[in-house]
């Protein structure tokens, strides 16, 4: 299954990068001709999130390697790395917008091409809520937490789009700060994106796990016939797969056959009913 799924993540990233460059390239033309601040921001955005597909595309690569004496868990890590290289993008392009917004509205400019300008930020919504849609959709069907937050970081670039559009219809009513305001609105609503991306991803690395996970891995596992406890629970993501460690307890009087045969009936229980979950390892007491 984790190959097919890993097939399923460059595709989603594949797609994704098409939209989000063509995306982004009109909307810069249009940057080029309109001067709107506004809309740069939102444009500077857009190609900072399409290249962030990029170092998640090698990660999904590099998971499709086996493991190795040196790499003895795999490659799957290098997922949650790629999601660092995301948020510091994230970052930097927040940083740029900002520093946009800020001369623009220093020097006062106004927006020239209004209409073309709308139109833009109205095709730089459409194209972030495709990609989040489909970005999000994969994530959740193949368990990719960084799939998942880079959906809905696309999501919320097409709310960014809209206040961009908005920016531009308050100059054309007459409120020229209106267009830079929008940037540093932006700007913003950028730095939340890397705040609530960076806790799930540094989560990852430091190996935390939902605690109903963990009470789920401990009620299958006490189902298994002969098992008297289950306890030392541990478990941790690497890549979108989950890693499982338990200790369990068995009567003391039975072989050493008969342990192993229900050390291994709870294994193979836990990953066919644990969702994600693709390896176990079962101490038994």
């Amino acid at each position: 299954v984790e190959p097919l799924d890993t097939d399923r993540g460059i595709w989603a990233i594949q797609f994704s990068l098409l939209i989000l460059l063509i995306t982004a390239v009109l909307q810069g033309i249009v940057v080029v001709y309109s001067g709107s601040v506004g809309l740069l921001a939102d444009t500077i955005h857009n190609v900072a999130d399409a290249f962030t597909a990029l170092p998640l595309w090698i990660a999904f690569a590099l998971s499709r390697r086996r493991a190795t004496r040196r790499f003895t868990y795999g490659y799957d890590r290098a997922e949650d790395i790629a999601g660092v290289l995301i948020m510091l993008v994230i970052l930097g392009s927040a940083i740029i917008a900002g520093y946009a917004s800020y001369l623009k509205l220093a020097q006062a400019e106004v927006p020239k091409h209004l209409g073309w300008a709308m139109g833009a930020a109205l095709v730089g919504f459409l194209g972030n809520e495709a990609v989040a849609h489909y970005r999000i959709k994969v994530g959740r069907e193949i368990g990719s937490v960084a799939l998942l937050a880079d959906g809905q970081h696309a999501r919320v670039d097409g709310l960014t789009s809209l206040a961009a559009l908005a920016g531009l219809f308050g100059v054309f009513w007459g409120y020229p700060l209106a267009d830079p305001l929008a940037g540093l609105l932006i700007t913003a609503a950028i730095f939340l994106i890397a705040y609530e991306t960076g806790g799930e991803i540094l989560s990852h690395l430091m190996d935390a796990i939902d605690p109903q996970t963990v009470e789920e891995i401990e009620r299958t596992a006490m189902r298994v016939p002969g098992i008297r406890c289950v306890h030392d629970i541990r478990a941790r993501w690497l890549g979108h797969q989950i890693h499982v460690e338990i200790h369990i307890n068995v009567d003391g009087h039975l072989s050493v056959i008969e342990g192993h045969r229900i050390s291994e009936e709870a294994r193979h229980t836990l990953i066919h009913r644990i969702t994600r979950l693709s390896e176990v390892i079962v101490h038994v007491d």
